[in-house]
Order: C-alpha cells, then sequence, then structure tokens
C-alpha cells in the first residue's frame, strides 16, 4: 500500500472541498434565483468538466498555469516556485475540475426552496445574510453535503487532470490513482488491486452517504 500516495489524495480532496464550499454555495444560489444576460454561458462554462476528456481540461490548466502564463509567472514572482507540478497546483486544477460536482447539487438543492419562504423572511426584517444562515442552509444543507462527499470521491479517484497538472512526483504530487497506474506498469497486481479496493470502499461510502442524507430528508418531509 502506497501510504504518502493515499495520504497526499485524502489531503487535496479535503483541500477541494473547503475551498469549493463557499465557491459552490455563492454560484449555485446566483444560478438558482437570478436571471442574467450570461446565465446560459455561466452554465456551459461550467458543465465544460462533465463532457471535455480530462487531459484536454488538464492541458488547457496546465497552459493557463505554467511559467510562460501570467498566472504561473505572478505566482513564481511571489512566492518563488512553480505552481504547475506543486500540490498548490494540483489544488487548483481540482477545484476547476470539481465545480460542476459542486454547483449542480447545490443549485437543485436552493431551487428546491420555497420562494415564498424566503420572502417572508425578509417581510420579517431578517437581512440577507441571516436568511441564508438561518433559513437556506438548514434547508439545502442535503443537497450541499452531497455535493461535498461527491467531490471528495471524485478527487480521489481522479488521474487524468492530475497527471497533467502535477506530473508524478513520488511525496509530491503522486496521488493514490497514479500510484495504482504505476503498479500495473510495473505488473505489481497485488499492490495495485489493494489501492483499487480502498478507492472502491470510499467511492461506495461516499454514494451511502449521499442517499442516506437525501432519503432521510425525503422521508421528513413525507
Amino acid at each position: 500500500m502506497n501510504w504518502p500516495s493515499l495520504i497526499l489524495s485524502l489531503k487535496l480532496a479535503v483541500w477541494t472541498m473547503v475551498v469549493l464550499l463557499p465557491i459552490g454555495i455563492v454560484l449555485s444560489r446566483q444560478l438558482a434565483w437570478r436571471r442574467f444576460p450570461a446565465k446560459g454561458l455561466v452554465e456551459a462554462a461550467l458543465a465544460l468538466p462533465l463532457v471535455l476528456p480530462p487531459t484536454v481540461l488538464g492541458f488547457y490548466i496546465l497552459i493557463t498555469l505554467g511559467g510562460g502564463s501570467p498566472i504561473g509567472q505572478f505566482y513564481d514572482a511571489v512566492l518563488g516556485r512553480s505552481l504547475v507540478f506543486s500540490f498548490d497546483g494540483l489544488l487548483v486544477a481540482s477545484v476547476i475540475f470539481n465545480l460542476p460536482f459542486v454547483v449542480l447539487p447545490m443549485r437543485r438543492a436552493f431551487e428546491s426552496i420555497p420562494p415564498e419562504v424566503r420572502e417572508a423572511a425578509a417581510c420579517c426584517g431578517m437581512s440577507a445574510g441571516r436568511i441564508l444562515w438561518r433559513i437556506e442552509l438548514p434547508m439545502a444543507w442535503p443537497g450541499i453535503l452531497s455535493a461535498l462527499v461527491l467531490t471528495f470521491a471524485h478527487t480521489i479517484g481522479e488521474f487524468g487532470v492530475v497527471l497533467m497538472v502535477g506530473g508524478n512526483i513520488p511525496g509530491e504530487t503522486e496521488t493514490i490513482a497514479i500510484a495504482i497506474y504505476d503498479r500495473v506498469q510495473a505488473f505489481d497486481n497485488a499492490a495495485a488491486g489493494l489501492m483499487s479496493a480502498v478507492l472502491l470502499i470510499v467511492a461506495l461510502a461516499a454514494i451511502g452517504i449521499t442517499y442516506a442524507a437525501t432519503s432521510s430528508v425525503g422521508r421528513r418531509n413525507i
């Protein structure tokens, strides 16, 4: 078992959830309730990671964050290290790749909140922040939880984008999915099978948590 790769994958998954939680809430609320001219374009851009091959998306992220790009040059000038082929680059790529897995479930959760509830709260003098904290988030939490769990499981098993942006540096950018690929290439099927079983268990647990959360809410609403 390649424990450093597993720990790195878990670290990447946790940080991806932490970064995407506020981003997902803001974007999903805007898409659920607001109409604006570029809404269709924003929705299409958010859905791109679902249809683009991971290597294609990873290539564009690599070019955007590379040392020849303004972003890469700025990052190197400020922190003195490259953004690509580093954990920071992996995190940026993971956040971009997982955006639809966060926004879509959260958007459905916020859309399910009756507009009259928010309007009544506003009429009672509640501020927008208080409405979000006391009404919207408690009602939308199953969708938020589902989004975070799916993001965690998806990040753990991601291969193409991670390989393109982070490469395969042991202890730095070698995730568990890449480690499995390396073990298969080395004909070490026992190690590859063990690591694959771990990912399978994580995926099953994530799906189980998601279904349990959503079904329990459904039973309470009957």
